[in-house]
């Protein structure tokens, strides 16, 4: 058995105004929406699909108040596109941000509701991911993060430093599931977090211990009125297991 990463799930106070922005960064689709909940994906996948990582907006009440420790980056494929795309995402309602990164050479932006996330110089290694080059997660232990990861998903590994690690599909497409080393700790509960899945014909049940044996925690809250499960992972992240697919 094994979960692969489906989507992430971001939290807005008008997640339909938040899905319109990310369907026009991403040159994606709105695949559903009803009451609180808009998803996004590109035209035509068959979801769920390793070449997305797709995108689930539901909506919350409660304030964005620290940086998000989940965030996308975007894949640029030369320096004038890179400009191009930051200037049209500045058009759509985005903000240059200073989260203390000084001088690089990617520029990190805020999309309308506060959520950091990067565009990318132009990198090899993300030529082929499509718009998403990575969903970036900032941890304390990438080594500790990449072995509890490699293990819960079907993904490979693809490089584990003291600094960072790196995960990409069993099928070596779609964007990278990367673990930075970040000073700051966890506070809250993450406004972004990451949703895996079973594949069609496992037993969830049994995927969910498998998961906790391997480390996953409890976030101790009720979870009886829900079809899927909340977990979290052993730098406490919450993130989703959902229904196989």
């Amino acid at each position: 058995m094994a979960t692969r990463l489906v989507q992430i799930n971001m939290k807005a106070h008008d997640d339909s105004a938040l899905g319109r922005f990310w369907a026009a960064a991403l040159g994606w689709v709105v695949d559903s929406e009803g009451p609180g909940v808009t998803n996004l994906e590109p035209a035509g996948l068959a979801y769920p699909d390793p070449s997305a990582v797709c995108i689930d907006i539901i909506a919350r009440p409660e304030p964005k108040t620290v940086k998000n420790r989940v965030h996308l980056d975007l894949a640029t494929t030369s320096a004038a596109h890179q400009a191009e795309l930051v200037s049209r995402l500045k058009d759509l309602g985005a903000t240059l941000a200073d989260i203390g990164q000084g001088d690089v050479p990617w520029t990190v932006m805020a999309d309308p509701e506060g959520n950091e996330f990067c565009v990318l110089e132009p990198r090899p290694v993300y030529g082929d991911t499509g718009p998403v080059a990575a969903v970036v997660v900032d941890c304390t232990d990438p080594r500790a993060m990449a072995r509890f990861w490699g293990e819960a998903m079907d993904w490979t590994v693809h490089e584990v430093t003291d600094d960072q690690a790196s995960l990409r599909s069993a099928q070596g497409v779609g964007p990278y599931l990367e673990f930075v080393r970040t000073p700051d700790a966890k506070t809250g509960w993450n406004r972004v977090h990451l949703d895996v899945s079973p594949y069609r014909g496992d037993d969830p049940a049994a995927e969910e211990a498998r998961l906790r044996a391997l480390g996953a925690g409890d976030p101790g809250i009720d979870q009886s009125s829900i079809s899927w499960r909340i977990l979290t992972d052993p730098e406490d992240n919450e993130f989703c297991l959902l229904s196989p697919r």
